[in-house]
């Protein structure tokens, strides 16, 4: 296979040269037993403040195999991947992190599953990260994601990924999606395997990650469990929420015009009647936005020319 490595950067100045060493010693290990037509490793300075840029250039002037995409600023590790997936052209892309908390040796056991999976994450069952500040966080966000996209992983936080081109190349990125990628790929019917991967403590450098991601996550895990289930019939997730929010509302103005026909009870000051008008309003406005959202859908999917489905492979009338 050609295998293709994105690696994206932020003021990792301390970690670079380390990291080419191991990553440049384990993939020239893996082409000189065959397991390798040819690979490329493609470089993400995501807007670096320090001399990340710097090292990447001289480490590229000395080794054609590299690529160095720099980015005008720091526009974030999802971004910096997309920007990685724009631009490799391997059969397979691994994609990793900067900080030489992934071992480059690893990418062997993530290709030894790529011919069984489309996908193939790393799993760090032994973290070396703080316990209360990153690994208990971590455990319940993938929880989290696993029960709402379906998809069970133990770590979808881990970076060591190993990715089909066809897989790929069919997404779109944005936002703090990068880590949702096996969840939003799975609309396409991919088969997401996992190995078991070690973790190094970070000995250099500062972390990028904190609590305050957290938000981030669950935001876009909102967005992705919407995309996965909703994207092309919108309608049928608002309109539930109308409906109920109408049918409420008339029951309680149904119950108030009872009481007024027959017990004759002044109902015009009490909150109930504003409150039930107030929810038939609201669900005829998310009908209504569900009814938009629909049309917005059919306009996306038609002048974009973007698929419903997506073929894996076509069998007979000469293929085509």
């Amino acid at each position: 296979m050609r295998l293709s490595v994105v690696i994206p950067f932020y003021n990792e100045e301390e970690n670079i040269q380390l990291l080419h060493t191991k990553l440049k010693s384990a993939l020239d290990k893996l082409d000189s037993v065959g397991e390798l037509d040819d690979y490329e490793i493609v470089y993400v300075d995501d807007g670096s403040t320090d001399s990340t840029l710097s090292i990447l250039e001289s480490i590229q002037a000395s080794d054609s195999t590299v690529v160095v995409l720099s980015l005008r600023r720091n526009f974030g590790q999802t971004a910096a991947l997309a920007a990685g997936f724009d631009f490799f052209r391997g059969d397979v892309v691994v994609t990793m992190d900067g900080d030489l908390q992934n071992d480059p040796a690893d990418i062997k056991k993530l290709l030894e599953q790529v011919s069984t999976y489309d996908l193939v994450s790393g799993w760090r069952r032994e973290r070396k990260d703080p316990l209360f500040s990153r690994r208990i966080p971590s455990m319940v966000a993938n929880w989290i994601i696993s029960v709402v996209t379906g998809v069970k992983l133990h770590d979808y936080g881990c970076s060591l990924k190993a990715y089909k081109r066809d897989v790929i190349k069919n997404l779109r990125l944005y936002g703090e999606m990068h880590r949702f990628i096996p969840a939003v790929a799975s609309w396409y019917g991919i088969k997401v395997g996992e190995v078991v991967i070690s973790h190094q403590p970070r000995l250099r450098g500062t972390s990028k990650y904190g609590l305050y991601r957290t938000v981030k996550v669950i935001l876009d895990l909102l967005t992705v469990k919407f995309l996965q289930s909703y994207s092309t019939r919108p309608i049928q997730f608002f309109g539930p929420l109308g409906l109920t929010s109408s049918l409420v509302g008339f029951l309680f103005l149904l119950y108030l015009t009872f009481r007024k026909l027959i017990f004759v009870e002044s109902i015009g000051g009490r909150p109930l009647l504003l409150l039930g008008a107030l929810l038939i309003i609201v669900g005829i406005q998310i009908i209504g936005m569900g009814l938009l959202s629909e049309i917005l859908v059919r306009i996306y999917h038609e002048s974009q020319r973007k698929p419903i489905y997506v073929i894996k492979k076509i069998i007979g009338t000469d293929n085509r």
